[in-house]
């Protein structure tokens, strides 16, 4: 969605004429349109190339003019190269969340059949039949989606170092278990250039103690307090180690995987910088980056997850929805239940964990909510999303407001309204004094 924010305007309902359905595909696409009676009146399959988008557009504009925005588009997703050309072309684009897309091709297709051109016709029926109800994309800010695909792709690097750091360890478990005993975290470049440095406990021990001390102070890794014991681990590493076979093949494997750290690392290092750079650039980063816990890695994450758009959230429980804190409920006659929320966006719901937890060690009342809900059996995660679950009904509001974080503005909210939080402080709080106050600022 390359367009800028509010370039565009977002037509009302009453406006859309035409109903079409994309099922979009890695190589072809299929396109129903049907009319405000439901006659289908185009059907087409487009090569996902520029001369198939290209045939798409004349398509459309024969069938309703010059302004595409008439044309009301569900697909069953709601980001991607097919949505951004949806929104290239001037269609007014439906993202279908996938088990409604089901049910819709179900109330077609009662047997259970399933094609291409049924997914597309059920979708464009469906949006003429229901759409109503239904909200429309908006072209996103570019800043918010590069910042948005910067931090998941982040996220996923650090999931290859998580996984090429477990394989090292393995490999060092077999033929080296000095080297990892002498360090503990192998996510840090030090013990990267350790294995390439020392590769073997043979050459280990033939580099001799002054070396070893060479390579602490380059590597600032020279620290009293471990400095002997790593000594002395590295003095017997040759007494308990792999057979000559072992370490001369899994010596390779370990170097191999050390190098690509290094890169890897490297690479890191360069997303951090300019998602940091993008982060201080948009006007909602004092906003975020007050929020206590959220700090320097997961401010950029909750902003790209949030969005700037300020209608995107109608009140603090769709963002609670859409973040996975709130349950589900189930309402059957004399059954009731309620049950966890799997339909949600999963990069939001992991940040907003990790912002959770994080928060307790710098806000009072978020610690004490936390143990209460921990007092009362309930698990970690359950405990975390409860707290996520406040937290971002504080963010909602903040968002309305365009304001940062007070936490003694909070804390004094919550006596003035008699909140059961503040009665189960450690100490009766006095938000008013300079003391607490103090006391309270997000660190």
């Amino acid at each position: 969605m390359e367009q800028d924010k509010g370039s565009s305007v977002i037509p009302c309902w009453e406006r859309v004429k035409l109903f079409a359905g994309f099922d979009w595909a890695k190589n072809e696409h299929d396109v129903v349109v049907v009319d405000a009676t439901g006659r289908i009146v185009a059907e087409m399959v487009i090569d996902n190339t520029a001369e198939g988008w290209h045939r798409l557009g004349q398509k459309l504009v024969k069938l309703a003019g010059e302004d595409l925005s008439v044309v009301g588009v569900a697909i069953e997703t709601n980001r991607g190269p097919a949505v951004e050309r949806l929104l290239q072309l001037g269609c007014t684009v439906y993202p279908l969340q996938p088990k409604a897309a089901s049910r819709y091709r179900d109330r077609k297709a009662p047997s259970g059949g399933k094609t291409d051109r049924l997914d597309a016709w059920s979708f464009g029926d469906a949006l003429r039949t229901d759409g109503h109800a239904w909200r429309a994309l908006k072209p996103e800010d570019p800043l918010i989606q590069e910042l948005r695909l910067l931090c998941r792709d982040e996220i996923h690097l650090i999931e290859q170092r998580t996984a090429l750091v477990n394989s090292l360890q393995e490999a060092l478990y077999e033929y080296y278990p000095a080297a990892l005993e002498a360090f503990d975290d192998w996510t840090v470049a030090a013990t990267w250039a350790f294995v390439q440095r020392f590769a073997t406990p043979q050459a280990l021990a033939k580099a001799g103690k002054r070396r070893w001390q060479k390579f602490f102070h380059t590597h600032k890794l020279y620290h009293p307090a471990t400095a002997e014991k790593r000594l002395e681990i590295f003095a017997r590493a040759t007494a308990f180690c792999g057979n000559e076979a072992v370490t001369k093949a899994k010596s390779m494997l370990a170097v191999s995987l050390a190098k690509q750290l290094v890169l890897l690392g490297t690479q890191l290092k360069a997303y951090r910088q300019r998602i940091e750079a993008l982060f201080q650039t948009h006007p909602d980063h004092d906003m975020y980056g007050s929020l206590p816990g959220a700090g320097a890695k997961l401010a950029p994450r909750l902003l790209a997850e949030c969005g700037d758009d300020d209608d995107r959230f109608d009140n603090h429980e769709s963002m609670q929805c859409l973040a996975g804190t709130a349950p589900v409920s189930y309402d059957s006659g004399q059954m009731h239940r309620v049950k966890f929320r799997r339909a949600c966006s999963k990069p939001l719901r992991a940040v907003v964990h990790l912002w959770a937890n994080l928060s307790r060690k710098q806000s009072v009342w978020a610690q004490v909510y936390y143990q209460k809900k921990r007092d009362e059996g309930k698990s970690h995660a359950c405990a975390l999303r409860c707290l996520g679950q406040r937290w971002l009904k504080i963010l909602h509001a903040m968002r309305k407001t365009k304001t940062s974080y007070d936490e003694a503005l909070h804390l004094r909210n919550q006596v003035a309204h008699g909140s059961w939080v503040v009665a189960l402080f450690p100490t009766a709080p006095a938000p008013r004094s300079d003391r607490c106050q103090r006391q309270l600022q997000p660190c």
